[in-house]
């Protein structure tokens, strides 16, 4: 856990000091106080940050604020996150895409760094944030550019667990094993993409019975031949006497292509692997290729991408080991 304050720094120094926080901590933006009746230099700000294997949690609290990313800010840096702001406390604005999301107490909203954005704080807030790789979310839902700056409601559903979740979260975060803290991060995705799966944008057409039935095949079919680097749509289709059409066919309203799916699900794998215990004593490639990978470079580009940070590192960074613990 880091605790980042304004309490750092003299008055006069502490806007500046934030804005470095945030762009620090979350990506590259620019601030400004809202003035209110506050006298100058009276501005104050915390961020308690936790981080989870592909997922940061932080709480922010601080005065009213604008906070901006602009085109300038996306074309100097390579950042591709989506965050969350889940309102603990004040009020807040999600304004992307053309929406404004309008944030109560226990109200959240989606945002996306590749694109410009803006959060307005009329007062002191309290927000926890969500930070997380763009892939992973876009591995999960379909069209996100259409889910941003919605509002979705934490007083029932998937939303109000999602809250439930998060603050029982910020009682046990620091305890968790590794292995136990990619179990929570992946249920905090799950209950996220539950929540956001309610929105209006969200909702495409469903699938027949008969289409349902052959998805869950093929699925099923992936995951206990994960380890076979042959495993394609091809392969699939013989196996399950479908057509590669009828597979493409039933994958159209997944966010993701069958191929896709295939590599997805060998990440997913390959991150669970590399925090087992039991498997501390093989190398990050055998890892790999024991999942059906069978180029050990290629698969930490698409690891980088999917995670942000390498296999070796996800493996040192979450059980705390240093790199002599650890096999290359």
């Amino acid at each position: 856990m880091q605790l980042l304050s304004t309490d750092a720094v003299s008055r006069e120094q502490r806007l500046a000091y934030w804005t470095d926080l945030i762009c620090n901590v979350y990506v590259q933006l620019g601030c400004d106080p809202v003035r209110g009746e506050r006298p100058a230099g009276a501005f104050e700000g915390s961020i308690q940050r936790h981080s989870l294997p592909s997922l940061d949690v932080s709480v922010v609290r601080s005065g009213a604020q604008s906070v901006l990313r602009t085109p300038g800010h996306i074309a100097r840096s390579t950042d591709d996150y989506f965050l969350v702001g889940i309102q603990t406390a004040g009020r807040g604005v999600v304004r992307q895409d053309g929406r404004d999301a309008l944030l109560a107490v226990g109200d959240f909203a989606l945002y996306d760094s590749t694109r410009p954005y803006r959060l307005l704080f009329d007062d002191d807030f309290e927000q926890i944030v969500l930070k997380l790789p763009g892939e992973r979310l876009r591995s999960e839902l379909r069209d996100t550019q259409a889910l941003t700056a919605t509002t979705v409601s934490g007083r029932e559903g998937a939303g109000h667990l999602l809250i439930s979740m998060i603050r029982t979260l910020r009682e046990d975060i620091d305890t968790l094993q590794p292995a136990s803290a990619l179990a929570v991060a992946n249920g905090v995705l799950n209950i996220l993409v539950a929540g956001l799966q309610t929105l209006p944008a969200a909702r495409a057409p469903g699938l027949s019975q008969l289409a349902n039935f052959h998805l869950a095949r093929i699925k099923r079919r992936i995951e206990e031949q994960l380890a076979d680097p042959s495993l394609s749509v091809g392969s699939l289709a013989t196996e399950l006497g479908l057509s590669p059409s009828q597979i493409h066919r039933v994958f159209k309203a997944e966010p993701l292509t069958p191929a896709q799916y295939i590599w997805e699900r060998r990440l997913e794998a390959c991150s669970r692997d590399l925090l087992t215990p039991q498997l501390a004593g093989r190398t990050v490639a055998e890892i790999a290729f024991g999942r059906g990978f069978s180029d050990a470079a290629h698969f930490s580009r698409a690891f980088r991408e999917r995670f942000g940070c390498s296999p070796r590192e996800w493996r040192l960074q979450s059980q705390g080991a240093t790199s002599a613990d650890a096999p290359s």
